[in-house]
């Protein structure tokens, strides 16, 4: 071979090819992995369910450009926590893909539930009580937990919230830009365990000591003058803007997708809805890809068409 003469690259290593989307769903039985995975074919992706690990590089290694989702989880044949994160640090390491691993979790007691309601028997608990196959699920996959790309806890999401959180954050026209979800909450509740970054606005004035405001939430325009009347809440929002600014082009160089910031009020309904939704108008403004979710206060759900 002469000095002129050069060897021709596979297609998916020459500059400018677009890598194929592949994301890996798993997660705890019951707690919406097939829901995800649905939302996702809707979106464009080809989805594949219990798809055996032996045969995970030859899917991916097919021609197609099409995006591809594949749930895998205990009931995958051949299925380990560690095989398949071995999987998962080869399909990493190849230049024609972009791999995420979604990971959907729940509250045991919301399993049990569900799995109560549904009359359904646990993959793991087929003659031992239910309680006892979540526990051990939990216990098999937690390595997969712990190296998620995106962790989604569905203990107190409706199937339309997990589909449009879905919809939101996978997309196929979304960018590769800094995903962020802000989300109010109730400490009455707990903290969403989702949480990056969790800011308290309890010390702000409560409308629900006004009794004209205390049926309305934070989305109601009176609620909203209300709280931003107080005269500590415009210092305050400047001090959080001022923090969060130089933080997020950092989270994004580093190559993090994702970022969860939480808002709690003591009953999750007035001062942390106002805060959240006015962080998210900031952050739009920002040119971030922003969700909003109000975890504790009712939620609408949408009509058909």
């Amino acid at each position: 071979m002469t000095a002129d003469q050069s060897v021709e690259q596979p297609e998916h290593a020459r500059p400018g090819i677009a890598r194929r989307q592949v994301v890996l769903v798993t997660g705890l039985s019951g707690a919406g992995n097939s829901t995800v995975l649905k939302a996702l074919e809707d979106l464009g992706y080809e989805a594949i369910d219990n798809l055996p690990l032996a045969l995970a590089d030859a899917v991916m290694g097919r021609s197609e450009d099409r995006p591809i989702a594949v749930g895998i989880d205990c009931r995958t044949r051949d299925f380990t926590a560690a095989s398949l994160l071995e999987q998962l640090v080869a399909l990493r390491g190849r230049p024609d893909l972009s791999v995420r691993m979604i990971f959907v979790d729940c509250d045991e007691e919301v399993l049990q539930r569900r799995f109560t309601e549904t009359r359904r028997r646990h993959p793991l608990a087929v003659d031992r009580p239910v309680v006892s196959g979540i526990q051990q699920e939990r216990a098999i996959l937690m390595p997969l937990r712990d190296q998620a790309d995106r962790l989604i806890d569905t203990s107190m999401l409706t199937i339309h919230e997990l589909r449009r959180m879905v919809e939101t954050e996978f997309g196929l026209a979304a960018g590769a830009s800094l995903f962020v979800i802000v989300t109010s909450f109730s400490y009455r509740r707990g903290l969403p365990r989702e949480a990056d970054l969790v800011f308290d606005v309890r010390f702000l004035e409560n409308p629900h000591w006004d009794l004209d405001l205390r049926p309305l939430t934070g989305l109601d325009q009176r609620v909203q003058q209300y709280i931003a009347a107080d005269p500590d809440f415009t210092a305050f929002f400047d001090g959080l803007i001022g923090l969060l600014g130089p933080l997020l082009p950092r989270y994004n160089r580093e190559g993090k997708r994702y970022l969860t910031l939480a808002v709690g009020c003591t009953g999750g309904k007035h001062r942390s809805v106002f805060v959240t939704e006015r962080l998210a108008a900031w952050l739009r403004g920002m040119g971030l890809r922003v969700g909003v979710v109000h975890r504790d206060i009712p939620q609408t759900e949408p009509k058909g068409d």
